[in-house]
């Protein structure tokens, strides 16, 4: 049963893959894939004495603690956006070049990720390029870097990205340790995918124009500037929210949401002008969230928990560790590369059940397996475009197909992917 429930979720992946030649919606098979593994994994594939249905539920809410946090981040964003904040980060960003606005672009992609997290750092910077492109082939390149420097980002930072938030919590690394030891080998990464991107990228850009309605410019710039500073503000107390309480992300998310639009609807009621428009309405704005990028998400990680289930990737770290004679730098950077291809969540948590910490050496606290298996996790997901929680929303946004990303994308990805794990290489040679 396990050979059919692995069988299954390859043909749902390829499906997903070939999306743009089936014309047919990746969240179609993504759920249908779900289905059957769950399914399959119920009929004969569980182990004696497990509650099938208590599995399923405690992997849901796994998955729904994503899935909130998404969808709370992109509320947030398109109030920000509906009420005019963003042109305040276009007139910062602005440029006539697009090499320019590629470097700056990355930078700020790659700064964001570190303070927030890729996921919403990844849905902010797409709404601001909406703002400075309107050539739709050139914000999916822009897309594109935006996508390996968030998970670039996320990679040093203890809160940039789920994997390095469990690495942290349970003690692996520590703040002080991954950033000075993960800093440069991801500034690296992201410099030279940059570098190799500039080759796409030729001539001056085709801002949209400025369109704003009545009800837009009538707004008080103060007003603006609250929801910009509220919005925002809000997402980066989310893991400061987490360190307070100890609850997970989407409850921080939750509440900068609901701060958020309770300043909203009182503007609304103290503004007439605002009621009469109801596009400005919170109401109105949950409308533009991609449902069906939340049901591929939702499709994708629950079939990834039936292998997790099922003990395909542990088995698989085994082989690994085994094969490689315990070669940690090839272990964790073939991780990195399955982490484009399947959630890098279950991976890491995998290796983090296989691996109990050590006194010292490389499975010590801050040792050389973690800190790259937090790197490699990170970074490689940037290799495939639904290899990573940032790349599905840039591929929801923008319409990016994934066989576009592959043959554009995948090697610069893979370049700078691999170039950061020669600078760690070198760090631990010398410091």
């Amino acid at each position: 049963m396990v050979t059919a429930i692995v069988t299954f979720f390859i043909l749902g992946y390829l499906c997903i893959a070939l999306e743009s030649v089936l014309k047919i919606n990746k969240a179609v098979p993504a759920l249908l894939m779900c289905v059957v593994c769950w399914t399959l994994y119920a009929i004969g594939g569980s182990d004696p004495g497990v509650d099938t249905s208590s599995r399923l539920l405690h992997h849901l809410g796994e998955t729904c603690e994503i899935l909130f946090f998404l969808m709370g981040a992109m509320t947030i964003v398109e109030i920000v956006d509906a009420n005019g904040g963003f042109y305040f980060v276009h007139d910062a960003l602005a440029t006539t070049s697009k090499r320019k606005l590629l470097w700056r672009i990355t930078m700020m992609t790659f700064i964001l990720s570190a303070i927030l997290d890729n996921l919403t750092t990844s849905i902010v910077m797409i709404m601001v390029l909406r703002k400075l492109i309107d050539d739709h082939k050139d914000r999916m390149i822009y897309g594109g870097i935006i996508i390996i420097a968030a998970n670039a980002g996320g990679a040093f930072s203890p809160i940039g990205d789920v994997t390095t938030i469990m690495l942290w919590i349970k003690g692996m690394i520590t703040t002080g340790g991954v950033i000075t030891q993960l800093i440069i080998p991801s500034i690296v990464s992201v410099v030279v995918s940059a570098l190799l991107v500039q080759l796409y990228l030729k001539g001056d850009i085709k801002a949209p124009e400025k369109k704003e309605d009545a009800s837009s410019m009538a707004q008080n710039p103060g007003d603006r500037t609250l929801i910009l500073c509220i919005g925002v503000g809000g997402l980066i107390f989310v893991p400061i929210f987490r360190l307070l309480t100890g609850l997970p992300p989407f409850m921080g998310i939750l509440l900068a949401l609901g701060v958020l639009w309770l300043v909203s609807e009182y503007r609304c009621n103290r503004h007439a002008l605002f009621c009469e428009n109801s596009h400005l309405k919170v109401t109105t704005l949950l409308s533009r969230i991609d449902m069906a990028t939340i049901l591929f998400l939702l499709g994708i990680l629950l079939a990834v928990a039936t292998l997790q289930e099922t003990h395909v990737l542990t088995a698989f770290g085994e082989w690994l560790n085994e094969a490689s004679d315990g070669n940690h730098y090839l272990v964790t950077g073939i991780i990195g590369i399955v982490s484009s291809i399947v959630d890098n969540v279950p991976l890491v948590a995998g290796c983090m059940d296989m691996y109990p910490i050590a006194a010292s050496g490389d499975f010590g606290v801050d040792g050389l397996f973690w800190q790259l298996l937090a790197y490699c996790a990170g970074v490689g997901g940037s290799m495939l475009i639904i290899g990573s929680a940032a790349g599905v929303v840039v591929m929801g946004l923008e319409k990016i197909s994934f066989g576009w990303y592959l043959r554009r994308f995948t090697w610069i990805a893979f370049l700078g992917y691999i170039a950061g794990i020669g600078v760690y290489a070198l760090e631990s040679l010398f410091f």
